[in-house]
C-alpha cells in the first residue's frame, strides 16, 4: 500500500513536462449548489464559493462575513473530502475571501516493517498513515469603473503529503472576471495563469529504499510537478416566470492547452469541455437544480464508441441569512465510482445594529 500511494502521489512529480494530470483534487468543485448544476458555475456564482469557482463573484456576498463548508465522502468512505471558507466585504466595491480544501485517505497500513530482522511476521509492527492534499486559497475581488465589470484573483498554496514519507509545496494564482449586461452574466476564469508548481521532496531510509527495490520499483526522485493554465468560460441567463418564479440557466466550456484530452472536444492542442446548468427558484426560498457535465467518449469490449455523460441533480433551501444545499453527483470519476450524495451549508454573519 505504502509503495502505490508514493508512485501515486508523487509518480508525476518526476516528469518535468507537465503532466496532463495534476492538483486534480482541486477540480472536484465545492457547494452543493455547483454540482448539482454540473459544476457550471463561473458566471452566476455569487457567494463565498466564488473564492473557488471564480473570486470575482465574492462580490455578491452578503452581510459582514459569509460562511461556507461542505463534507463528502467516496469510495465506500475510504476518501474523504472538506471544504471550509469565509469572505467579508472590505467595502462597497472589495471584497476578501480564505478557503480550505482537503481531500484525503486516512489510516492506510504500512506494511514495511512487518517482517522483522529475523525473518518473522509481526504484526505489532503495522502502523499507519495518510495521504493528504491540501490547498489554500486567499481570494480578493474588486468592483470596476465600468459598470457591470467586476474582476478577482486567487493566490493559493498547495501542500500534499504521503504520511511522513513524501510532502510537495506548491504555488500558484487565478484570476477571473464577471460582466453583468442586463439579464445576462458574462464570465472568465483563469486557473493557473502562471502555472502551478509543486516541488516534491521524500524521505526515505534505507529500509525504505530496499523495501522499492526488491518489489521491483524505482525509487522516487526529488523534481518539480508543473500544472498548466486554462480557462473556463461561462455564459448565463436568469429568467423571471410570474412572480415568485425564478430560472437561471448557466453554460460553461473548460479549455485546456496541453494536447488532445478524452473530451468532447478535442484537437491534437486544445481540449474543450462543456457544462450546462439549470436552476429554478420558488419565492428565493425552495430550489430545484440539474446539470450535465464530463461528456466523454467511451469504448466498449465490442469496440463500439458511445457518449457519456455525468448528470447531476440537486435541492436548496434558504431560510433568511442560512442556505442548505444537496446534490445528488458523482463526485470524482463519472464511470466507476457509485454517485455521492453532497451536503453543503452557507450563512451570513450581520452585525447588530450599534455594534
Amino acid at each position: 500500500m505504502l509503495v502505490v500511494g508514493l508512485l501515486v502521489g508523487g509518480g508525476a512529480a518526476q516528469a518535468q513536462d507537465a503532466p496532463k494530470y495534476s492538483n486534480e483534487f482541486l477540480a472536484i468543485g465545492v457547494g452543493a449548489r455547483s454540482l448539482g448544476m454540473g459544476y457550471s458555475q463561473v458566471a452566476a456564482v455569487n457567494d463565498v464559493t466564488a473564492g473557488y469557482w471564480n473570486p470575482a463573484g465574492l462580490l455578491g456576498v452578503k452581510g459582514d462575513l459569509q460562511v461556507g463548508a461542505m463534507h463528502s465522502e467516496y469510495f465506500a468512505g475510504i476518501a474523504k473530502y472538506d471544504y471550509l471558507a469565509v469572505a467579508k466585504p472590505i467595502d462597497s466595491a472589495s471584497v476578501i475571501g480564505i478557503s480550505y480544501l482537503r481531500f484525503g485517505v486516512d489510516n492506510i497500513p504500512n506494511t514495511t516493517e512487518l517482517i522483522d530482522n529475523n525473518g518473522n511476521l509481526d504484526y505489532d509492527r503495522i502502523t499507519s498513515f495518510s495521504a493528504t492534499d491540501n490547498a489554500f486559497l486567499i481570494s480578493y475581488a474588486r468592483k470596476l469603473k465600468v459598470p457591470g465589470l467586476r474582476l478577482g484573483a486567487n493566490a493559493k498554496v498547495i501542500y500534499r503529503n504521503v504520511g511522513q514519507f513524501a510532502k510537495a509545496w506548491g504555488f500558484g494564482l487565478d484570476a477571473g472576471l464577471q460582466y453583468d449586461r442586463g439579464p445576462w452574466r458574462f464570465a472568465a476564469m483563469g486557473r493557473d495563469v502562471t502555472s502551478t508548481f509543486n516541488a516534491w521532496s521524500y524521505s526515505l531510509d534505507q529500509r525504505m529504499q530496499d523495501v522499492f527495490v526488491r518489489t521491483g520499483n524505482e525509487l522516487p526522485v526529488n523534481g518539480v510537478e508543473v500544472t498548466l493554465p486554462r480557462m473556463v468560460l461561462g455564459a448565463a441567463r436568469q429568467f423571471k416566470i410570474g412572480s415568485k418564479v425564478d430560472l437561471l440557466a448557466e453554460v460553461n466550456l473548460e479549455n485546456t492547452f496541453d494536447r488532445k484530452r478524452n473530451t468532447l472536444i478535442a484537437t491534437s492542442t486544445w481540449s474543450g469541455d462543456p457544462r450546462v446548468g439549470l436552476e429554478v427558484g420558488y419565492a428565493r426560498v425552495v430550489f430545484l437544480r440539474a446539470g450535465v457535465n464530463n461528456f466523454q467518449y467511451v469504448t466498449d469490449i465490442n469496440d463500439k464508441r458511445s457518449l457519456n455523460f455525468q448528470p447531476n441533480i440537486g435541492v436548496g433551501l434558504k431560510i433568511k441569512s442560512v442556505a442548505l444545499d444537496y446534490a445528488l453527483t458523482d463526485i470524482g470519476d463519472n464511470s466507476v465510482a457509485l454517485y455521492s450524495n453532497v451536503f453543503s451549508l452557507r450563512f451570513d454573519l450581520f452585525k447588530h445594529p450599534g455594534s
